[in-house]
């Protein structure tokens, strides 16, 4: 018989997100023959998180979401967290933040009404911005050949700190706040 324990850490392991105990016992009744009761994974899965508990590991087992999942320990989350500043420190070239900037003033804009605006081609800037998950797909227009729509992504929005499309500022909303010009005294 295959060691159940290890099969149960390949699932948590290649799991994108939690895994929860019904979930495994179905992937290891479809993978094996027989039954495995709920008391009987939750002692597999407290022998894999004594064992991640040690301090060679820079992982541990922790139970999140309803499920099961690996996830750094916390005294390594300060030099985890020096990558992701480095992933964040690339910047967005000029045609990017163009792109950016068009479809999130217009909000569901097609590519060809983003290359108009432009006056260039935009295909790999769109597509660097659909990578970098910045924008995403937000459905196809009513109009022939139903071109894909574009949108801000929840991305965007947690980059920013807005809550919703809603608080992106307006063309009219940044205008009006100006209080004076150059030359101009104020009364």
């Amino acid at each position: 018989m295959e060691d159940i324990e290890q099969h149960i850490e390949a699932l948590i392991f290649a799991s994108e997100q939690s895994i929860t105990k019904p979930e495994i016992i179905t992937c290891l009744q479809s993978t094996f023959d027989g039954n495995y009761a709920d008391n009987e994974i939750e002692d597999f899965l407290n022998n894999i998180t004594s064992k991640y508990q040690n301090n060679n590991f820079a992982i541990e087992l922790v139970n999140t979401g309803g499920g099961y999942q690996f996830l750094t320990k916390s005294i390594y989350h300060p030099t985890v967290n020096q990558l992701q500043v480095q992933r964040e420190k690339r910047k967005l070239s000029q045609a990017g933040l163009e792109t950016l900037a068009i479809i999130a003033s217009k909000q569901a804009v097609t590519k060809l009404e983003i290359e108009h605006i432009r006056g260039v081609n935009s295909d790999y800037t769109v597509q660097k911005l659909l990578e970098k998950e910045l924008i995403q797909v937000a459905g196809k227009a009513n109009l022939p050949g139903k071109p894909i729509l574009f949108s801000v992504s929840k991305t965007f929005l947690n980059h920013f700190g807005l809550n919703a499309v809603s608080d992106i500022p307006q063309l009219k909303d940044i205008e009006g706040k100006q209080e004076s010009e150059i030359g101009i005294e104020n009364e």
